[in-house]
């Protein structure tokens, strides 16, 4: 038989892999410590935060399904970031990352900076330009996050990784919007990918945890240290019910996508809306570039309401199918509002430079019927066009 397809691949993850009672589906391994073969005689396990079989098999899932080297599992995503910069970085070291990324990322690298464990740069990696003299400073690590968060901004990974890599620098891709289905970093020469693996990959907002995926042996081996030694690997039971969540990510996302296509056109044409960001939008300023790197567009979306504040809350208050709620990827929709909520930690200045107005709203498109989304989204675009 030819090599089964990545789609088919992650359906079988671990399938079958029980030799004891030939279980379809893998058993969890819950136990936090494993016995050893006498004296000396370690076996591959010894103790959990070290190495867990049902957290092994994830990773080897997720490295597949990223076509990389290896993968260590974290507790969060934002231990998988952490873990990129203990590992990446000493002090002094440079952090080159763009001006509209994750607020936890922001935060994250600012905290740092701070305790000058490292420098940051932010940079509006779209300007070319801009990007080309940042990396003039020869950052130790370049931070991509593509699409970004919220504004779905694209960095064109053909032109910005080569660039960084040729002064030096490792490249660490965040894929957590798109997923593996719909881009794949390690193609365009990235070193490292991480996600959030509380969005997609998981995809039933019921487990909180992240990834670190390394393109060589020797990256996979130091990320594996590194992690065992910060204590920030993921638990057994979140692994068990990522690696369910997981078998079932192509066919989600299909519906995801569709469904974040009819609303994307119908908040286009609708006089409440100021914006929308969307790269499957033809409007959209980087909808060549999207669609030349990403086999999808995604299933987020943001956009700006004319009449900034009370045109959000009277937007909101027309809802029933989607949740005020933080976080994303899940089956259900949830709608959050950036600038007080997933970003709030932002300084005002930051926030203006990252266009996180205050009438900006970004929506994760679930898998609900269609027309009942888009029917709750035209009654909050009503009466948020009502209220100005």
């Amino acid at each position: 038989m030819k090599t089964p397809s990545r789609r088919t691949r992650t359906v079988r993850a671990a399938l079958t892999t029980d030799v004891e009672h030939r279980a379809v589906v893998p058993p969890i391994y819950l136990s936090s410590n494993y016995a050893f073969d006498g004296f000396g005689g370690k076996g591959r396990y010894d103790y959990s935060r070290s190495a867990n079989p049902t957290r092994d098999q994830l990773g080897d899932a997720l490295a597949a399904l990223e076509e990389g080297v290896g993968a260590v599992v974290t507790s969060s995503g934002m231990g998988a970031i952490s873990l990129v910069v203990h590992q990446q970085c000493k002090s002094g070291d440079l952090i080159l990352a763009p001006h509209d990324c994750y607020g936890g990322t922001v935060r994250l690298f600012l905290a740092l900076e701070r305790q000058s464990a490292i420098r940051v740069r932010f940079v509006d990696f779209s300007d070319s330009a801009a990007y080309a003299e940042a990396l003039t400073e020869r950052p130790r690590l370049v931070w991509i996050e593509t699409p970004s968060n919220p504004l779905l901004s694209i960095t064109d990974l053909a032109q910005a990784i080569p660039a960084a890599k040729a002064v030096g620098a490792t490249v660490a891709v965040d894929n957590t919007f798109l997923t593996p289905v719909w881009q794949q970093p390690f193609a365009y020469g990235a070193d490292i990918v991480v996600h959030s693996t509380t969005k997609y990959l998981n995809g039933h907002s019921d487990v909180v945890g992240g990834v670190v995926i390394s393109s060589t042996a020797a990256l996979q081996e130091d990320m594996a240290w590194w992690a065992n030694c910060l204590g920030l690997t993921g638990s057994a039971f979140d692994s068990y019910l990522t690696l369910r969540g997981l078998r079932t990510l192509h066919a989600r996302l299909a519906v995801h996508a569709s469904n974040a296509q009819v609303l994307a056109q119908a908040l286009s044409a609708h006089p409440a809306v100021a914006a929308v960001h969307y790269p499957g939008i033809t409007s959209h300023p980087q909808h060549a570039l999207a669609a030349r790197q990403q086999s999808g567009f995604g299933a987020m979306l943001s956009f700006e309401l004319r009449g900034g504040v009370p045109a959000v809350e009277a937007f909101l208050s027309a809802l029933a199918c989607f949740t005020l709620a933080e976080s994303l990827g899940g089956v259900e929709s949830l709608v959050s509002h950036p600038a007080t909520m997933t970003h709030a930690a932002l300084a005002p200045d930051a926030k203006l430079r990252a266009g996180l107005v205050d009438g900006l709203l970004r929506l994760s498109v679930g898998i609900e019927d269609p027309a009942d989304l888009l029917a709750d989204v035209v009654a909050g675009l009503d009466r948020a066009h009502a209220a100005r």
